[in-house]
């Protein structure tokens, strides 16, 4: 089976709610890529700065991961926050 990626859409939802969730967890970027490669998942922080920021699509194995981390549902990293 190949890698999956989930496409990020115009508003970014998945990087601004990982790093929304990041931020409220105290953990930075450098500290949750070594978490994820902990997880046998490739993910450097150059790479989580672009998925933070939209310009990078995230692989199906790091949204797993890092929803493990930060001890969070899909629903969290998925849905768009009320405005």
């Amino acid at each position: 089976m190949g890698k999956h990626k989930i496409k990020a859409d115009e508003s970014n939802t998945i990087g601004s709610n990982i790093r929304r969730l990041r931020l409220n967890e105290g953990i930075g970027q450098t500290e949750l890529a070594s978490r994820v490669q902990l997880y046998d998942v490739s993910l450097t922080r150059e790479s989580l700065v672009k998925i933070e920021g939209g310009r990078q699509h995230i692989s199906l194995e790091q949204l797993k991961a890092i929803r493990e981390i930060l001890g969070c549902s899909y629903e969290d990293l998925l849905n768009e926050l009320p405005k």
